[in-house]
């Protein structure tokens, strides 16, 4: 259990981190077609809305409404209900995608890290790809930073290897 919660907090804390870093994680809640984009408050797409693409950093996305664009989910979990519809691809890192009775998407369901539960009369125009388990979260996020790691340490052992210190002069 405290191997679960030692990983949900690196992971959670890799999340900040590239949210941080990127422009359109502070954009505004519109209500009027726009992109929805929020961090750590979950996004919810009513039943008589539409709207462009819906991204979440550590929060969850509802839709029962249009969504023209893409929905992602970073930490966080998309559920489809009420006759939903989503024109563009869905896809959820660290987090489960639930499709319930009679939603639509027209693009690619893809998750990492979670579990997709579809109900048989959710439609899916593209197709599907569920690679559950850490390990995927792992890859994605930690591993290229191991690797940034070595090559640090490898250029840094260079430099120290083929700079030698300047001997003291003889008297």
């Amino acid at each position: 259990m405290s191997f679960r919660l030692g990983f949900r907090a690196t992971f959670f804390a890799c999340v900040i981190l590239l949210a941080l870093t990127s422009g359109t994680v502070f954009a505004e809640d519109n209500h009027d077609g726009h992109d929805r984009t929020q961090m750590g408050r979950n996004i919810v797409v009513g039943p008589d809305e539409q709207v462009g693409d819906a991204t979440c950093f550590g929060c969850s996305i509802r839709v029962k409404g249009q969504v023209s664009g893409d929905v992602t989910a970073f930490g966080g979990s998309i559920v489809v209900e009420d006759h939903g519809q989503i024109s563009g691809d869905t896809t959820s890192f660290g987090g489960d995608i639930r499709l319930e009775d009679q939603v639509k998407v027209d693009g690619d369901v893809t998750v990492f890290g979670g579990h997709i539960r579809r109900d048989p009369g959710a439609i899916i125009g593209g197709s599907v790809t569920n690679m559950s388990g850490g390990g995927w979260i792992f890859l994605i996020f930690v591993a290229p930073f191991i690797v940034l790691g070595l090559l640090v340490w490898f250029v840094v052992w260079l430099v120290r290897r083929f700079t030698r210190p300047a001997l003291p002069a003889a008297v």
